[in-house]
């Protein structure tokens, strides 16, 4: 059986490193916050994966990682796959951009927590969209993935609202359905998988555009 190639390796190795270092650190910060707080450490675990954003960077250091160190196993060639590539890339960028307008100001975290934060919402996505220019290089993604990929997101809010519901917390006061209600809830939940599925088109089209641009240059070399 083939092989998936990995293009950009060294980009990749970076990631892998950055990503599982700030998942981690952000473990450690969320249990110990939990302890701090008098909760137990199975509420900080619960705490800890409530977050798109830990969920998300997790993906992103599976997919940084696997096709690395397990490139023959089923999950070293799923997420060496275009598709998968783009959607981890769209998925981070997501996380950072609304970071970025929505909860920048609502806290100012020090120290440790924030070298985490910058880790996981800032560099993780600048990678990632580094090293997805050049592993989808010359690859023609379908005009279709974006509605696939936004699944994702989509899965990860009905996620949040029967965790919410249950533990009677939620990760993101946007999408706190005890305070704004439900009806406001699944707006704000439409707006932010539109806002996605316009990430996803924007970055489809660089993509696409640097695939198209490669194709030329072959050509021309090629005359």
């Amino acid at each position: 059986m083939n092989e998936p190639v990995v293009k950009g390796r060294s980009l990749a190795a970076l990631m892998a490193v950055l990503g599982w270092f700030g998942v981690l650190l952000q473990f450690y910060l969320s249990i110990r916050l939990a302890l701090t707080n008098g909760r137990t450490v199975a509420f900080g675990v619960v705490l800890y994966f409530g977050f798109f954003t830990v969920l998300t960077n997790v993906l992103v250091s599976l997919a940084a990682t696997l096709p690395l160190l397990a490139r023959r196993s089923a999950a070293g060639r799923f997420f060496a796959r275009p598709e998968v590539i783009g959607w981890v890339a769209v998925s981070i960028v997501f996380v950072g951009v609304a970071y970025y307008v929505l909860l920048r100001h609502v806290w100012a975290p020090q120290g440790w927590q924030l070298l985490a934060d910058v880790l996981m919402h800032y560099v993780m996505p600048i990678l990632f969209v580094l090293y997805s220019l050049i592993a989808l290089r010359g690859t023609a993604l379908r005009w279709s993935a974006p509605f696939r990929w936004s699944l994702y997101p989509v899965a990860y809010f009905v996620y949040a609202l029967v965790r919410g519901a249950i533990i009677g917390s939620y990760p993101y006061a946007f999408i706190n359905a005890s305070t704004l209600g439900y009806v406001a809830t699944l707006r704000n939940a439409l707006l932010l998988w539109v806002a996605y599925l316009v990430m996803a088109y924007v970055l489809l089209l660089i993509w696409r555009i640097g695939g198209a641009r490669q194709s030329t240059r072959q050509n021309t070399a090629l005359r």
